[in-house]
């Protein structure tokens, strides 16, 4: 199992696109997390793609995590605490930065993954859609280059 970035502008190429619901096209996902500030991991096991992470800029000292995803019929191997941890290294490189997540409380794997590194509940940091509010979790932490 190996973690790698691709190219000089990340390039998300992980075959997760067609797994992971998404409005975004695979050349806006590039554009987006291939700016600077931004970068998408992708995992890979037994020379495959296995999962991706990506984050980009929110706001003034702050990134936010977006893509979290490893292939069902790899998970359980640590693939995500291993993308997770090459992330939080990445963006531990720049000092001041908080770390910000937005997910649903059934996500249940992922949030013991966001927990492990540190990540607490924090209030909600953008609005969102009525009838499904009450699934949302926001967490945060701080960046240990802070």
């Amino acid at each position: 199992m190996g973690c790698r970035r691709f190219g000089a502008a990340w390039r998300l190429g992980c075959g997760c696109e067609g797994s992971v619901p998404s409005q975004t096209s695979g050349p806006q996902l590039a554009a987006q997390f291939g700016a600077q500030d931004a970068m998408a991991f992708i995992a890979k096991s037994g020379g495959l793609p296995a999962g991706c992470l990506a984050f980009d800029r929110f706001g003034e000292g702050m990134v936010e995590l977006h893509r979290f995803f490893v292939d069902a019929a790899v998970r359980g191997q640590g693939i995500g605490r291993a993308l997770m941890g090459a992330v939080l290294t990445e963006i531990d490189k720049d000092p001041a930065r908080t770390v910000l997540i937005h997910t649903t409380f059934y996500m249940e794997s992922a949030i013991a993954v966001y927990e492990a590194f540190g990540f607490t509940p924090c209030a909600p940091f953008r609005d969102t859609l009525a009838h499904v509010r009450h699934t949302d979790m926001f967490l945060s932490r701080a960046s240990k280059g802070a």
